[in-house]
């Protein structure tokens, strides 16, 4: 997969996505389905979440 596959690679979050974030977490939403809603990649999402003491949903 080409390193450029998510076009938001690297950059900045910025507010409101953070709370798009703590949005769908909040209603249980699982780490694959926030990543792709938010166009980032699923590492970036989950290291964002954790920084920010967010919790997503472990979905089985």
């Amino acid at each position: 997969m080409a390193k450029d596959h998510f076009e938001r690679h690297k950059q900045p979050w910025k507010a409101d996505e953070a709370g798009q974030l703590r949005v769908l977490a909040g209603k249980g939403k699982g780490l694959k389905e926030i990543a792709k809603s938010l166009n980032r990649s699923e590492e970036s999402t989950k290291d964002f979440a954790k920084k920010n003491g967010i919790e997503i949903a472990k979905k089985r």
